[in-house]
């Protein structure tokens, strides 16, 4: 479903970080910010692992409340996964990290936009916003187990449009949500990375 030069670039990396869990998980022709911008083919998800194992989540200064979700960004045409991954994690966070594992690719038909999931341990810095365009109100730690009550938050999200995101609320609330339902089944399923 997705380009050849990306699938390359999903190889190499399944080579090195370990084979993602590979989803398909279909929009109903839906269409809201991101999966509508037509810069960029995916985005990455950034499973920030902190040095006492809970996980970074952030909600943005415009999202409905309480709807804290995993760090993602962009992976521009032209740009590679990896590349993506380290600058949207120095752009959002500010730590420095390493890639310990590739947990997952998730497709969005019938729009041809991916997820690339990948877990992060902490190594260093301070845990701040470097670029204020990403318009991070603030980051909260969660566990892994809390992942499934993140994801049934953002599933509840109004039922609205909004100018901001270009779309429902609502649809853009079950996109999010599939990540985190899939990073927790990964994480649960492999107790090596945990």
């Amino acid at each position: 479903m997705l380009d050849p030069t990306i699938e390359a670039d999903i190889h190499t990396l399944a080579m090195r970080y370990g084979v993602p869990r590979r989803i398909v998980a279909p929009l109903d022709g839906t269409s809201f910010d991101p999966i509508a911008r037509s810069d960029r083919y995916g985005e990455v998800c950034m499973v920030v692992r902190r040095r006492n194992g809970r996980l970074i989540t952030a909600i943005k200064t415009f999202y409905p409340m309480g709807c804290f979700r995993l760090l993602t960004g962009g992976v521009t045409h032209g740009e590679t996964i990896e590349a993506a991954l380290q600058r949207e994690v120095e752009e959002e966070t500010g730590l420095q990290t390493v890639i310990r594992r590739f947990l997952a690719v998730i497709v969005y038909p019938p729009q041809r936009f991916a997820t690339f999931a990948f877990l992060l341990d902490e190594r260093s810095g301070e845990l701040g916003l470097r670029d204020p365009h990403e318009r991070i109100a603030a980051f909260r730690e969660i566990n892994v187990a809390e992942l499934p009550i993140l994801a049934a938050t953002l599933e509840a999200a109004p039922d609205c449009f909004d100018a901001a995101i270009g779309g429902n609320w609502r649809e853009w609330g079950r996109f999010r949500a599939v990540v985190h339902r899939v990073v927790y089944q990964t994480l649960s399923d492999d107790e090596a990375v945990l």
